[in-house]
């Protein structure tokens, strides 16, 4: 289509959605996230059925921005590189029903994809779109950003850690030792790898000099370990007969109401980490975990482990345990 020459489709087009535009002007909703989002679905799905049963080519997107612009000064988002992000957001969520027209599930798993969009702001909804590859990847971190409460700077730094294909990632043997639902929860808990973000450590690193960093930065740390880890201490002393013995961090998770016990290695994994934690997790169990507490976890974090190796070590063992490696990055903003 070419923009000097408005055809009397385009011209229909554009005063139906001016009215439409003046109708949410009118109630006063157009700046409320969720039926901005709902209009951007819907504008998004307006254009690409208009350039599909018109012929229009993109011209018409720049036509659009213009005359909207001019109909509609104080609204932002009519920019022509949004009007794109609109019909690309629209797209995103409706690959499987644009092939399949007919498939009456698919149309309803796109209303179910426009309500769950909804609920982020545009901001969000454009990252998404730029960075995952499928609508599953999409509505992990729609999920996430709505359980953890992301800005756009910690769900962009999600997405670049990858970390829908980390989370649940950890080799354990929760499924032998934990009784559903919580070997389920804890599993889809622990992450592999994990990324630290550490901004400065020694050139002879140990685990106390990581123990250090991710202390002094507990806020990142939390963040990576995610949604409903609560401190409890670094070093922490359990008393074993005689002997005192330290944990190097030791966390409580409120949902699944679990004290997590957490062992730093430096280096790779070995057989004997695994006896020593659960050492640990009994004397938690012992001294601080309550009745109304789910068995203690326990989660290794090492340098490099081997796949087949652990899991041969954790099938000898009675006590819940996660191993997970980690890596080094650049601190989030």
């Amino acid at each position: 289509m070419n923009p000097a020459n408005k055809d009397t489709n385009y011209t229909f087009w554009f005063a139906e959605l001016k009215t439409r535009i003046y109708e949410l002007q009118t109630k006063a909703v157009i700046a409320v996230n969720s039926e901005l989002i709902r209009f951007y679905w819907e504008l998004g799905r307006d254009i690409c059925l208009k350039q599909d049963s018109h012929s229009w080519g993109d011209a018409v997107i720049d036509q659009l921005s213009v005359d909207l612009r001019k109909t509609f000064p104080d609204i932002k988002g009519f920019s022509r590189r949004n009007l794109f992000y609109i019909k690309r957001f629209y797209l995103f969520y409706n690959q499987d029903v644009i092939i399949v027209q007919q498939a009456v599930a698919q149309l309803h798993d796109s209303e179910n994809f426009k309500e769950k969009t909804a609920k982020i702001p545009w901001g969000h909804n454009v990252i998404i779109i730029s960075k995952c590859k499928t609508t599953e990847q999409a509505l992990f971190y729609i999920s996430e950003t709505i359980k953890n409460g992301w800005s756009r700077v910690v769900l962009d730094a999600q997405i670049d850690t990858n970390l829908f294909e980390r989370l649940g990632s950890a080799i354990t043997n929760f499924t032998e030792t934990l009784p559903k639902p919580q070997s389920d929860l804890a599993k889809q808990t622990l992450k592999d790898p994990y990324i630290f973000d550490i901004l400065s450590l020694k050139s002879d690193i140990d685990e106390r000099n990581i123990e250090d960093q991710l202390t002094k930065h507990i806020t990142n740390f939390l963040l990576e370990l995610g949604a409903g880890f609560a401190f409890v201490g670094r070093q922490f002393k359990v008393q074993l007969s005689e002997k005192e013995r330290f944990i190097d961090l030791l966390f409580y998770h409120l949902k699944l109401r679990s004290y997590i016990v957490i062992e730093l290695k430096a280096g790779e994994f070995e057989a004997e980490h695994a006896g020593k934690i659960a050492l640990y997790i009994s004397a938690i169990d012992n001294t601080l975990r309550t009745e109304n507490d789910n068995q203690t976890i326990g989660l290794i974090l090492c340098k490099k482990r081997d796949k087949i190796e652990a899991e041969y070590v954790l099938n000898a063992i009675k006590h819940p345990i996660g191993i997970s490696e980690y890596q080094f990055s650049k601190a989030l903003p």
